[in-house]
């Protein structure tokens, strides 16, 4: 872990000094926005692709290495890949760059993590925020096991400006392409007409309440489900075991949306298109809410509570201005003791590298 504590602070403190050293841009119309300092930015990005380009251990990155190393990648190999986006990534990466495995989790490691931070740079009020809360809610932890999900995860997250505008065939081409890497992405398709609606609104006490119901029937409801994919290639998930998610995890995802909501007149005057970020921030918590019945159903959430970081960076301006600072600080050590009880206490992570040895 004790590369993973450095990794915390140096994105930390660089994230900080990225913005406190922003810029301010006047656009066309008249709006001033303040964009992080790029440099520090950068300095910031680094560790994250450098501590999880070099790993060679944590969840599923033994299997996909080895996956690498044993495979042929040939174009008839590639055609009869399911997610076919991560094998034509993988073919380029054997074929003509290398063949050894650490090649491929590093550009897995950078693309996803570079991607996800461009969203931040352009959308996240304090940039520092959404990055502590990406590692200390465990979103970074997740893309070093699910290295396909994540990857496809941040790229639909670069549909944000689509989704915002309203291009719907921008969007959907994003989204499309991110399916390559793994076919759930095209959930968030008919999401588009759903999120792009006023945020607390009577859908969202349907939705709310239809997790629910889910919840409480949820024997039934999973029973339909896996009788409907059974021959797909998330049929093998009718026999996934793993218990559902902890209610801990969930109450970190609704704490947030809490402060949202009871601020959410505020909210919609200082924070550029919040319907849209709270209402993709919402089905994170709705998903999560349904995996404490059985842990498959968070793997949805990846796609919505990458929007969660940015409310983050949004909420602490709900409080009067002499109580920022407490709230700030008071998000920054409840999220540090739940990094350390999820990493340390509950998941017991070690982190092993060829190349990073402390």
């Amino acid at each position: 872990m004790t590369i993973l504590w450095f990794n915390l602070f140096f994105v930390y403190i660089f994230s900080m000094f990225a913005r406190v050293a922003a810029t301010t841009q006047t656009t066309i119309n008249a709006t001033v926005s303040n964009r992080p300092n790029k440099l520090f930015f950068l300095f910031a990005l680094l560790p994250l692709i450098i501590v999880s380009g070099l790993r060679s251990g944590i969840g599923d990155t033994y299997f996909y290495k080895h996956a690498y190393m044993i495979n042929d990648f040939t174009v008839d190999f590639v055609l009869e890949q399911k997610d076919i986006g991560f094998a034509v990534l993988q073919m380029l990466l054997k074929n003509y760059v290398s063949e050894d495995p650490q090649i491929m989790v590093f550009t897995a490691a950078l693309l996803t993590n570079t991607l996800i931070f461009l969203v931040f740079y352009k959308y996240s009020n304090k940039i520092e925020l959404s990055a502590y809360v990406y590692i200390t809610g465990g979103l970074f932890l997740v893309s070093m096991n699910g290295i396909r999900q994540l990857l496809a995860a941040a790229i639909t997250f670069t549909a944000t400006k689509y989704l915002i505008e309203g291009n719907f065939f921008k969007y959907s081409l994003i989204i499309i392409i991110a399916s390559l890497f793994h076919l759930s992405a095209l959930i968030l398709l008919p999401i588009y007409f759903l999120v792009r609606t006023k945020a607390w609104s009577k859908s969202t006490i349907i939705l709310i309440f239809s997790a629910l119901i889910i919840v409480i029937g949820f024997d039934q409801f999973s029973s339909l489900l896996f009788s409907a994919i059974q021959d797909t290639q998330y049929g093998h998930y009718k026999s996934f075991a793993e218990g559902g998610a902890n209610v801990i995890r969930v109450a970190v995802e609704m704490v947030p949306l809490g402060i949202a909501f009871l601020g959410r007149e505020r909210l919609k005057e200082i924070m550029p298109h919040s319907n849209i970020i709270v209402n993709m921030a919402l089905l994170g918590f709705v998903f999560m809410l349904i995996s404490t019945q059985n842990w498959i159903f968070a793997r949805f959430s990846f796609y919505f509570s990458l929007y969660q970081l940015i409310l983050i960076s949004w909420i602490i301006l709900l409080f009067k201005k002499n109580n920022q600072p407490l709230v700030y600080f008071g998000l920054i050590t409840c999220y540090f003791l739940y990094y350390y009880y999820e990493n340390v206490i509950s998941l017991a992570i070690l982190y092993y590298s060829d190349y990073l040895v402390w």
